[in-house]
């Protein structure tokens, strides 16, 4: 094979990465990039929907104030108001009420998104010392930690990862559309997030899409946290743990509708792992899995479910809970996972037919456009 075949003869995931690292829009203008790194040819039946952004520790960490890029050469000899006059952001910062402690490690872009909040709406800006819940038992998301950690924010101004998200909602809703009108019938209002191992942000990713398809104008969306053995989703959005999913699973006469959680995000509820369980497989295998999935979607029409799963080649619910969803989103880390690991994790997760691969924390490299350059 001549140089000239190689060339063209680029993989399905080397292609799709050349789309660019959604958590750039979050970091300093003069961090170093991604490094490339490439991955062999995938199967051709899970394609690449869209890129994510970077795991949220690493949109964060090393973001001090004292690291600010150095400014142009003009704004020398400016005082530091009359620079920052010039700012699109300055308006939105002035104005603003003051930040939670913390926010001053944020890049410039990430701490506009998170004055933007109603101070009214910051849990987490004050100590609390019992878990924020509303009078009429809606549960209060913590914006401030939600901003904090890089993530989409309800009611923030649309950036560029708010835009990556509705994307990836977009084909997913589509999916879900054609689906319906096939034997998957109902079963085409789930959505199973994984990864082929941790660390690859697919909590991130679940709790994301979660948040862009409650936007939605006619959908109601419930995030369940399935990942038994690690659940993050309830901390990751400031609440507390609570009787959830396997819970119910175990015991007959409890009705899931009671233990779902309303959020102060509209059209988002939540519903908790539950107790840990040595068992929770064999729960997910039982019937009662079924039965507790169909009522939960019988109750609300609208709804949509997102069930956000251990990794699949860490532990086995992710295969078993694959068999009951109509679409898998795939989370898969450009700088992490094998061509062997994903189709392994493919292969573990075929008991759905749609499965959709999401490329995360690769870097857009020509001309840095796309949304980013867009939003500023």
């Amino acid at each position: 094979m001549t140089n000239a075949d190689k060339k063209h003869d680029e993989s399905l995931i080397e292609r799709a990465a050349r789309v660019y690292d959604f958590g750039a829009h979050l970091r300093r203008r003069d961090a170093p990039d991604t490094a490339q790194v490439s991955a062999p040819e995938i199967a051709e039946s899970a394609p690449v929907v869209q890129a994510m952004a970077d795991a949220p520790e690493q949109q964060i960490d090393g973001m001090a104030a004292d690291t600010a890029p150095v400014p142009p050469a003009e704004d020398f000899g400016r005082t530091e108001s009359e620079a920052a006059a010039d700012d699109p952001a300055f308006d939105l910062i002035a104005a603003a009420p003051p930040a939670p402690e913390g926010a001053e490690t944020l890049s410039r872009e990430a701490a506009a998104t998170l004055m933007a909040i109603p101070s009214e709406l910051r849990a987490g800006a004050e100590p609390e010392e019992d878990p924020v819940l509303f009078l009429d038992g809606i549960a209060h998301v913590d914006r401030a930690m939600l901003a904090e950690k890089g993530m989409l924010v309800p009611g923030a101004p649309i950036g560029a990862l708010a835009e990556e998200f509705r994307l990836v909602k977009r084909q997913l809703l589509l999916g879900a559309r054609a689906l319906a009108s096939g034997p998957a019938g109902e079963r085409s209002r789930t959505i199973l997030v994984g990864s082929a191992k941790p660390g690859e942000g697919k909590t991130f990713c679940a709790i994301n899409l979660a948040i862009s398809l409650a936007a939605e104008r006619d959908v109601e969306v419930l995030l369940i946290d399935g990942d038994f053995a690690k659940p993050n989703v309830m901390a990751t959005l400031g609440l507390d743990d609570s009787t959830g999913f396997l819970d119910i699973l175990a015991d007959r006469s409890l009705d899931p509708e009671q233990f779902v959680v309303r959020t102060d995000v509209p059209q988002l509820s939540l519903l908790p792992a539950g107790k840990r369980s040595h068992s929770d497989t064999e729960l997910l295998a039982s019937a009662r899995t079924r039965e507790v999935v169909e009522r939960l979607l019988a109750n609300d029409p609208r709804r949509i479910i997102v069930f956000d799963t251990p990794p699949a080649l860490a532990a086995s619910p992710a295969s078993v809970l694959a068999l009951l969803v109509g679409q898998v989103m795939l989370v898969v880390r450009a700088d992490r996972t094998t061509e062997a690991e994903i189709r392994e994790a493919v292969n573990l997760l075929d008991g759905c037919e749609q499965i959709s691969l999401v490329l995360n924390s690769r870097s857009y490299e020509p001309g840095r456009g796309r949304f980013g350059s867009y939003y500023g």
